[in-house]
């Protein structure tokens, strides 16, 4: 059975950073694109980063384009987000996603991803 988990969460001071990491089991991980997403307190989840199949194209929202870094490794079936530059703002629920593509689209949709992790707590305080 199909299943992603996040690991990883947890408090930092703004300016300091975190690694979260994802493990999927029962889906095609090395031929499926797959993202990480996020809920801020008051605003909708977002798509902030997807990777390719094979790690070659990334893509970043604005909001998180040079402070965090997606990775993967199709071997172990995991995902990494690398956050530096932390800010106040990034606090909310992060969520790792599988999707059923080989590439990803120019922005990281909800809609593309079909197995998702249960999400992990950031908090970032000022």
């Amino acid at each position: 059975q199909a299943q992603v988990r996040e690991f990883g969460g947890g408090s930092a001071q703004a300016g300091g950073s975190l690694i979260l990491s994802c493990a999927a089991s029962g889906v095609t991980f090395a031929s499926d694109s797959a993202g990480w997403f996020r809920q801020v307190p008051g605003k909708e989840r977002e798509g902030i980063s997807c990777i390719s199949w094979s790690g070659g194209t990334t893509v970043y929202s604005d909001s998180v384009r040079g402070r965090f870094t997606i990775s993967r490794d199709n071997t172990k079936k995991t995902l990494s987000l690398q956050m530096t530059k932390l800010k106040p703002e990034d606090t909310g629920i992060y969520y790792c996603a599988v999707s059923d593509s080989l590439a990803c689209s120019g922005a990281t949709r909800i809609s593309d991803f079909h197995y998702w992790g249960q999400g992990t707590q950031v908090s970032v305080s000022p």
